[in-house]
């Protein structure tokens, strides 16, 4: 267990975590895994570049991997902000996905672009998260096999509220030679060609666009542009950074081409930021 004083945070491996802060918290969201958010009491606003999505106690988010989200953590009156959260690490999901009937995964689902999924609040995710109250309450570890068993009851839970989420939780149905989204979120900065980029992952060029169709219903040049437009956001409006300093820094060559496509993306120009 690990807890951290100020933030009024307990971890237990990582895996599940319990937030209590009596004051309102902005953070910066960015994790490699996907992650079920559950909010027993306050509010938690989540800014996905230009849209706000609000939280509310009793209420659950999906939060999709590789995502940079700016957070706000507010207690609401009396209540405190309380929230706990459930990290989905890919080896977990992929035991998973080798244990499921495959014929009962439903065919033909469209791959969404949604970062943030807001859920119903149904009975399975209750109880789920209801039943992880008296570990954080009492502050005793439950055992691996505990917290392995609710991270299943949280993909079931995930699956029944949303079918949209199967390509998105199981977006390996082939095994993986270099994760294809590792690699251009560490690398959508640099000049590589759609060439390179399948070399550098250990795959064919047809390999390399059949695989990614499984993980965007963007094309690779426009997952990369949109990529470089979110950081460019960021960098003007978290980190004041000025707009001939962000453009080349995020990965385009011309400042009249980021300008272009920053306020298609946005509605704005990036000076308005």
């Amino acid at each position: 267990m690990e807890q951290d004083e100020k933030l009024k945070t307990i971890s237990y491996s990582g895996i599940f975590l319990s937030c209590f802060s009596e004051y309102s918290e902005k953070c910066i969201h960015a994790t490699p895994e996907h992650v079920l958010l559950y909010l027993y009491s306050g509010e938690q606003i989540i800014e996905d570049r230009n849209k706000r999505i609000t939280i509310k106690a009793g209420e659950c988010a999906f939060i999709r991997r590789n995502h940079r989200l700016t957070m706000y953590k507010n207690s609401k009156g009396e209540d405190l902000y309380k929230g706990i959260s459930l990290t989905f690490n890919r080896k977990v999901l992929r035991e998973f996905y080798s244990t499921m009937n495959k014929s009962g995964i439903p065919k033909d689902i469209k791959l969404s672009d949604k970062t943030v999924f807001k859920l119903d609040r149904t009975p399975a995710l209750e109880s789920l998260f209801q039943s992880l109250t008296p570990y954080f309450d009492s502050n005793i570890k439950p055992t691996d096999s505990v917290t392995h068993l609710k991270l299943l009851e949280g993909i079931y839970a995930l699956l029944n509220d949303n079918e949209l989420l199967y390509p998105i939780l199981f977006d390996f149905a082939e095994p993986w030679k270099i994760d294809l989204l590792e690699f251009m979120n560490d690398n959508y900065t640099d000049d590589l060609t759609l060439e390179q980029i399948a070399s550098f992952t250990g795959r064919s060029l047809a390999t390399f666009k059949r695989d990614f169709k499984k993980i965007s219903n963007l094309t690779p040049q426009k997952w990369l542009i949109k990529k470089r437009l979110e950081m460019a956001y960021v960098k003007l409006k978290e980190e004041k950074k000025k707009v001939q300093d962000v453009y080349m820094e995020v990965g385009f060559k011309n400042p009249s081409h980021f300008s272009t496509a920053f306020k298609k993306q946005y509605g704005i120009s990036p000076t308005e930021v």
